[in-house]
């Protein structure tokens, strides 16, 4: 983008310039409330504090129905079905929404990564517009340095 001796104007460069959009809130303002839940959910699942839950939830039934008085026991070993099949529905209910919610974390990522790259666009366009300025600013301080030395 030469500019040469007709440098855009501030007026145009300020007509050019669009306030700079928050990627973050406009993204997550197009979730819906079932989409912003699944990303919610994926995002409590894949954290240390949810495997402690899982964990202690799992020693916890274990150990009660390995240990526990005899007849408090609800779940007896070596089979342990209840806890088998309630794990198992837990995953059932959970992969899906954390795929959901992977999906839109993915969705949400090429929005940042377009933003980013708008940006990116109107930094090299001013950068652009500040060079054609000095290069201009130069070639008229060349002139004036060459009438001064005329005289």
């Amino acid at each position: 983008m030469e500019y040469k001796h007709n440098p855009p104007t501030l007026a145009e460069l300020r007509a050019y310039r669009k306030p700079i959009t928050h990627p973050h809130k406009e993204a997550r303002s197009a979730f819906s409330p079932l989409e912003r839940f699944a990303v919610k959910i994926t995002k409590s699942v894949g954290t240390v504090g949810f495997f402690f839950i899982l964990t202690i939830w799992t020693l916890g039934w274990l150990l009660w129905n390995l240990y526990g008085p005899l007849e408090w026991r609800f779940d007896p070993a070596p089979a342990f079905v209840i806890w088998l099949f309630t794990s198992n529905i837990i995953q059932l209910v959970l992969l899906p929404l954390i795929m959901v919610g992977q999906n839109l974390e993915g969705k949400f990522a090429e929005w940042r990564a377009e933003a980013d790259f708008e940006i990116n666009k109107k930094a090299e366009h001013e950068i652009e517009v500040i060079i054609a300025h000095l290069e201009n600013q130069n070639e008229l301080l060349l002139e004036l340095i060459r009438k001064v030395e005329r005289r």
